[in-house]
């Protein structure tokens, strides 16, 4: 799954390497060729393009070091992590819910992927089947109880 991500990573940043090193210049220099760059909109838009490209350029390099770091060797066996795949019980819906911990980059809450940096995801990590769990949200504050839990080590071995 990391290798997924990182994948995805590393595709989006050559693509905006691309546009960093070789689109935006010459767009840069098109739009210099009208004149007046102080009135130039072609010419401040691709400047503009320019930092929300280089920003992103650098946010990129940083997940991507951040995912070097990852040892899975080291994520609990018995706690919920990156990777654990949880049921719970919604105590406030009274509804079941299958939840997996996953980086932001995967996320998709109507797949049941949260983010391990979401406030669910935050709520979860670390918990217990068996454990109660109460959690911030932007909508109030939710309810859980964890039914079951398997880890991405139960995963491996299943596989």
């Amino acid at each position: 799954m990391a290798m997924n991500v990182r994948e995805k990573l590393e595709a989006e940043l050559r693509q905006l390497e691309q546009e960093l090193k070789v689109d935006l210049p010459r767009e840069l220099q098109r739009a210099a060729a009208y004149g007046d760059l102080r009135e130039n909109g072609e010419y401040q838009a691709a400047r503009e393009r320019v930092r929300l490209v280089g920003a992103r350029v650098a946010e990129l390099h940083q997940r991507l070091a951040a995912l070097a770091t990852i040892n899975l060797d080291s994520l609990p066996r018995d706690r919920a992590a990156y990777g654990s795949t949880l049921r719970v019980l919604d105590l406030d819906k009274d509804v079941e819910v299958t939840y997996r911990l996953v980086m932001p980059e995967e996320a998709d809450v109507s797949q049941g992927l949260i983010s391990t940096s979401s406030p669910l995801g935050r709520g979860f990590m670390g918990r217990q089947a068996g454990d109660e769990v109460e959690v911030q949200t932007p909508q109030g504050l939710r309810h859980f109880e964890i039914l079951s839990l398997r880890t991405i080590h139960d995963d491996d071995s299943a596989t």
